[in-house]
């Protein structure tokens, strides 16, 4: 009898980008979440907060899971971001096209999680643009590329099972940490795979 693989993706961003909603689109089982009621400015964005993360399963048809985490937005808790990648196969980034600087935003993202970006890949998600500027993803690709870092940015509806599938997708088609194996584990994932 074969084992089950289990991979892990790791979901980060700024506090009310989607991190949380994104996986529950996905997941398979009901999502462990740490939600707390917010205590300072968050207050102003949303009523509640992650403060150490979220978990969710999508499970394969192949019997492996690809585990979620969703690692808080506030930087007070960026204890849990190191935590929260050991080990993860790729980074899914959710940006906010409603806020000031979105570039801004980016940038911070980017350098917290550039370990993980640098050993594995990133892909990024807009979130809220039917309330943003229609150049931010334009702009968010720029600074990426301005970085170095393969830039692959899509807007995306946290709500959305197809398109939180399809930013997962797209990490997976960017990464092969088994370069020269026979079979890379986005190939293995994507066979298995319901999204």
């Amino acid at each position: 009898m074969s084992r089950s693989i289990q991979y892990k993706i790791v979901f980060a961003g700024p506090v009310g980008a989607g991190k949380t909603r994104a996986i529950r689109s996905l997941s398979d089982i009901d999502v462990v979440s740490t939600e707390a009621d917010a205590s300072d400015e968050v207050r102003k964005i949303k009523r509640t907060t992650t403060v150490a993360m979220d978990y969710g399963v999508m499970r394969l048809g192949n019997g492996d899971q690809v585990r979620l985490y969703g690692a808080p937005g506030q930087k007070r808790f960026d204890f849990m971001w190191e935590i929260l990648t050991e080990n993860a196969l790729g980074l899914v980034l959710l940006i906010k096209a409603n806020v000031a600087d979105p570039v801004a935003e980016l940038r911070e993202y980017l350098e917290a999680f550039r370990p993980l970006i640098d050993r594995t890949a990133v892909v990024v998600g807009v979130t809220h643009t039917d309330k943003g500027h229609a150049m931010v993803r334009h702009l968010l690709i720029n600074e990426m590329q301005r970085q170095g870092i393969p830039a692959c940015v899509m807007d995306a509806d946290a709500r959305s099972r197809p398109d939180v599938a399809m930013l997962v997708k797209t990490l997976l088609f960017s990464i092969d940490p088994f370069a020269g194996a026979a079979e890379p584990v986005a190939g293995k994932l994507l066979a298995g795979s319901a999204i």
